[in-house]
Parts: C-alpha cells; structure tokens; sequence
C-alpha cells in the first residue's frame, strides 16, 4: 500500500471512536494495570512449571490466570485463550501431559520474561517453533506482546485477516513461518506510521483487527466484506455501539465509586491517594484533584512497584507518614478473578504490606464474587493476603453513616464480607 494510502487508513482508525485505539490503546486504566499483572501470571507459570505444581490441563492453571487478563483486554483478544485450553481427544496442545514439552514452553517463556533485546526474543520464538510441539503455535505471540510489546506483535484470526487483506498477502494461520515474516512487514510498516501510531505494536495491530474484522473497510477487503451478510454486520456494528454505551456507562458508576471511596475516606481524616490516571476525573461538581493527594509518599521503593501501586483506584493513606492503611480495586465488567488475583499482586508488591485490601463490586456479581474466592488457586495465591469484599449498594446506602460515625478504617468492617476460610 502507498504511503498516502496507509496515511489515511491510520487517521480513520484513530477518528472511529468506537475503534480499539480509542476504546482500548488510549484508553489507559485497564491495559496500563494488564502489563504488570500478565507479566506476574507468566512468572509464575515458570515457576509452577519448576516445581512440578503446574499440573495436566489448561483449568485451575497459573497460565489459565495469564490468558483471562488477556482475553478481558478488549475485542482485539476476545479468543486468545482458546489456543490452549486442553483438548482430550486431540492430545493438544502438547504442553500439559508431555513433560518434556512442558519444561521446553517453561523455558521459552523464562527467557522471553529475562529478555532485554529484541533478538532475543526472536531467537527464543524460532526455538518454540522448531521444537514442533503439537498444538503450540503463534497465538503464544499475544502472551509475548504484554511482556515485550515494541518487539511482538499480537496474533489472532482477525489480525492475521487484516494483514492479509492491507499487504495483499496469503498468510496462513497457525504458521510460525507467516507469522515471523508478519511480523517483519508489521514492524517495517509501523517505522512508517510511528509517528501517527505508536512505537507499541498494539496500536498498528488494532487497526489490522478493525481491518480484519470488516469494521475498517479498505480496497484489499471491501469486495470481501460488501459479498459477506451486510445485516450480521449493522448487527455486530449495532452490539459494539451498545458495548461502548455500556463502557461509559461503567466508568460514569467506577468513577462515583472512587468519588464515595475518597468521601468515607477523608472522613476517616486519611489521606486519599486517587490512580493517578484518574486525577483528572470528578462526581458531583467535585474535582479528585482537589480532593486527593498529588502524589504516593516517596518510601524507596522499586520503581516498578510505585507503577503499580500509582494505579490503584483508591488509597487510605496514614496522615504523616504516608503509610498506605486500605487499598480498593473497583471491578465492573473485567473479569473477577483477575481482579482478586491483582489485589493478591498489589500486596506482594508492597514491601510488609499491613493493609488491608477490598475488591468493591456490583450487587450483581456478589455470587460470582464468593465464588472466585472459593476456588483452590485463589486460596492458593491469597494464602497470606486476605482479601476482603464490598458491594456497590452497600457502598452507596451507607456511605453517609460510615462518615458520620466511623474512626478510622475499622468501620469498614461493617459493610465488608469476606469468605469462611
């Protein structure tokens, strides 16, 4: 395709609001959060598989963990997990039941985590795809993007059919080959459009899914898509619509959720420290800028851990000292097991954490709530981190008391449930 050309396909991608670049690349909170989180479920992968603990199916996996944050990423990963669930009958993928398989992915996977160098990476993805393992292909690229997402692109059906239709290519899905040379003309491609884009292959990969998916509409897949059934898109254009509505919808209540959590907090005469992404939001005429602290107390810290502790939806800090008393993570759609296993991630990142941790959630996944921490890898995984719930209508019914009356962060423990362990 003509530079021109490529130009104007890149600007109306970024100028559909309803595309991933706009509900997914720039959007922040929750793919900022994924990174740090994925790159955690990978490290322990490598070292369930060291151990011996990893176990013989896809379920109750750590890798099962890694996939879910990934497949809640968006329509751009609606899928990725289904190139590794365990097929029986099939034997596949050959990662669970042949060990030697299984210490081969492990290693790719360890060396992928230590990489520095883009050559690196690449040596490590040809290795993996010399050693043939049945059923392990180049979906294993969206697990490598969250690691190294300047070096690898991501890789599903719709990418691959947005690449094919924008270079006029026969790539073919589940090959290591096409997909090292994919990889190649994506890179080579995204030099030309960096400055439009981004130097993170998510971005140019987005716009080869809206291609892919039929959304985008371009010269190399316009008779395709115009022959295909124009109603069973208006239907799909009609559902991502509501998606987005629904979205908006979301964050207009996360957003009331922090603006009550920063309200019991203050209060409770704490410091409020809001994610810093969402600075710039306000409830009610009331700006979070000016009702939260700037910034995390400077307690020497890994510059990683400030990262990831500088995107929790609310903090209760401790007047004078700055010491961090309760964390709240706020799920709405996102996948309830991610979050809890996030709150797990929060506490191992903060050195002798001693606060105390609430997932705040919609009435209407409280049994899915119970549920998730009921399973053996949440337990697992929550051992020493006990984790507590809190529900959006109880939130809302007593926010007013939990002010009026309350001392300090025990009166939480009013409206807070927990499970029997």
């Amino acid at each position: 395709m003509e530079h021109a050309a490529l130009l104007e396909v890149v600007q109306r991608y970024k100028a559909d609001l309803e595309s991933v670049y706009n509900t997914w690349f720039v959007s922040g909170e929750e793919r900022m959060k994924a990174f740090r989180t994925i790159r955690r479920g990978v490290r322990e992968t490598v070292d369930a598989i060291a151990a011996g603990t990893f176990g013989n199916d896809f379920k109750g996996s750590p890798l099962e963990f890694v996939l879910e944050a990934i497949t809640e990423q968006k329509q751009v990963f609606e899928g990725a997990a289904h190139p590794f669930y365990w097929k029986p009958k099939l034997r596949i993928p050959d990662i669970y039941e042949n060990e030697a398989n299984k210490q081969k992915f492990g290693a790719f996977l360890q060396a992928c985590l230590t990489a520095t160098r883009e050559e690196q990476v690449l040596i490590e993805m040809s290795k993996l795809a010399a050693a043939q393992i049945k059923g392990v292909g180049p979906a294993v690229a969206s697990i490598v993007y969250f690691l190294h997402p300047t070096f690898i692109p991501p890789f599903n059906t719709a990418i691959l059919n947005g690449f094919n239709a924008l270079f006029g290519d026969k790539k073919k899905l589940g090959s290591w080959d096409s997909y090292l040379a994919m990889r190649e003309t994506i890179v080579r491609t995204n030099e030309i459009v960096r400055n439009q884009l981004s130097n993170d292959l998510g971005a140019f990969a987005g716009l080869l899914f809206e291609i892919g998916s039929g959304r985008l509409l371009i010269r190399g897949n316009a008779d395709a898509v115009l022959k295909a059934e124009q109603q069973k898109h208006e239907k799909a254009a009609r559902a991502r619509h509501s998606a987005v509505l629904a979205e908006q919808a979301e964050d207009s209540e996360h957003t009331r959720i922090q603006y009550l959590l920063i309200k019991i907090g203050r209060a409770l005469k704490y410091d409020v420290f809001v994610a810093r992404n969402d600075r710039h939001r306000s409830c009610d005429g009331q700006p979070f800028a000016m009702l939260t602290v700037s910034d995390l107390p400077t307690l020497g810290w890994p510059t990683e851990v400030m990262d990831t502790v500088g995107l929790i939806d609310v903090i209760w800090l401790k007047p004078g000292n700055g010491e961090i008393v309760a964390a709240f993570e706020i799920e709405k759609s996102t996948s309830i097991y991610s979050g809890i296993l996030r709150m797990g991630d929060l506490a191992k990142s903060i050195p002798a954490c001693t606060c105390w941790l609430y997932l705040v959630a919609p009435d209407s996944r409280q049994k899915e709530v119970e549920a998730e921490l009921t399973r053996p890898i949440i337990r697992a995984a929550l051992k020493d981190t006990p984790v507590a719930f809190i529900l959006f209508g109880d939130l809302h019914q007593h926010c007013d008391a939990l002010c009026k009356f309350g001392d300090d962060r025990a009166i939480l423990r009013k409206i807070a449930r927990t499970i029997p362990a």
